[in-house]
């Protein structure tokens, strides 16, 4: 005769996914800003430089102990008003005023290199007509448009990734000049790069961008 099952059976296997689902998310970190808890690969990573200087370390090589704070606007003017970061590290922190709009520029411009690498390697096509035939080849693994370029194309085109497998994750963090310096143009809009390592990695930068700018207000006042 089998023993009786206890509640707790009925409740291991979802404990156990929750944890399996935890593991999977990586290295956990705290936003010195907010307070909440997240995959520190979406978050800002910052040291202290010997001389006390706060110094952005974006891809998290430098050494030290790393200060995390989210990927937003706000939660880096936060930092930066109430003096978070030297009161994270627990000593005298120089902190410049327009921090926020220092991360901006060095994120966009990683994911603009980012972009530059992939086109080197032939792995991202530019222009609405060889963006849609990688779609509809499904060559596509990240579809980039430029948040100011013009609406109907883009919709679209964005359309048209929801609609494959998989479901392209589609990003608008970028202005059309910056996607065009990739490319040496002056003018960019459509941008897709193929799946694997260089378009996580961009997939990444570009979700920052879009917590530390807001080009859709921006594209609709312009």
């Amino acid at each position: 005769m089998s023993p009786a099952a206890s509640p707790a059976d009925d409740v291991r296997p979802d404990l156990e996914a929750a944890d399996a689902a935890l593991a999977e998310r990586g290295p956990l970190r705290r936003c010195i800003a907010t307070g909440r808890i997240a995959d520190k690969a979406g978050l800002l990573r910052f040291v202290i430089a010997p001389a006390g200087q706060l110094v952005p370390d974006l891809q998290a090589r430098l050494p030290g102990r790393g200060l995390y704070v989210g990927a937003e606007r706000t939660a880096l003017e936060t930092a930066v008003k109430k003096r978070l970061f030297a009161r994270a590290a627990r000593r005298p922190v120089e902190v410049p005023d327009d921090l926020a709009d220092r991360i901006e520029a060095l994120v966009a411009a990683r994911a603009i290199e980012l972009i530059g690498l992939a086109r080197r390697a032939g792995q991202a096509q530019v222009g609405y007509d060889q963006v849609a035939a990688w779609l509809k080849a499904g060559h596509a693994g990240l579809l980039v448009q430029a948040a100011d370029g013009a609406p109907a194309g883009r919709a679209r085109l964005a359309a048209m990734a929801a609609g494959r497998p998989g479901e392209r994750v589609v990003l608008e963090s970028l202005r059309a000049s910056e996607l065009a310096q990739a490319f040496g143009r002056d003018h960019v809009v459509h941008v897709v790069v193929a799946a694997g390592g260089l378009a996580g990695k961009l997939e990444t930068e570009l979700a920052r961008l879009a917590g530390l700018r807001r080009v859709d207000q921006e594209a609709r006042s312009a």
